[in-house]
């Protein structure tokens, strides 16, 4: 595997990561309303992720930002669970390792801040992404937890730290 590393969210970081986030979308045609597409915190995430309980993790080679995802305390959720978010690679770092490790370090977060459960809302046209969250645990739910506000996101999966 090429050298990846993995580090928290910088302020400089906002606008690669907002790049990332709504390529990938719309690279899968899954950039319609109700999604983080639209959100203004997709711009922003340096600034939301200081929230308590929560980090974001971004992925890097020796081209500079590959990807990232987040943990984050969703409005609405049970205390025991937090939420998996914006977790995109770009295509070239896909299929490599680098989401699992990702996703590895999230989850190790989520269980080091106390957490039984994490959440997370995707879409059908993440496919990839679905089969990933498979593998490393994440069983479907019937309907949403919490209040996110991405109607547009018809899949929810959880899994138990």
């Amino acid at each position: 595997m090429e050298t990846v590393k993995f580090r928290t969210i910088q302020p400089d970081d906002n606008p690669a990561l907002a790049k990332i986030v709504r390529d990938t979308l719309a690279e899968f045609g899954a950039n319609h309303p109700g999604t983080v597409y639209y959100d203004d915190t997709t711009d922003h995430l340096y600034e939301l992720f200081q929230q308590p309980h929560s980090i974001y993790f971004v992925a890097e080679n020796m081209n500079g930002i590959v990807g990232g995802a987040g943990i984050f305390p969703s409005a609405g959720l049970d205390d025991d669970t937090v939420e998996l978010v914006k977790m995109y690679l770009v295509p070239e770092a896909r299929g490599k390792g680098i989401g699992r490790l990702l996703i590895s370090r999230c989850l190790e977060f989520a269980k080091e801040e106390g957490f039984g459960k994490v959440y997370i809302e995707t879409m059908p046209e993440l496919a990839q992404a679905l089969k990933l969250y498979e593998k490393v645990g994440f069983r479907y739910l019937d309907g949403p937890l919490g209040n996110t506000g991405h109607f547009g996101c018809g899949i929810w999966m959880i899994k138990d730290l």
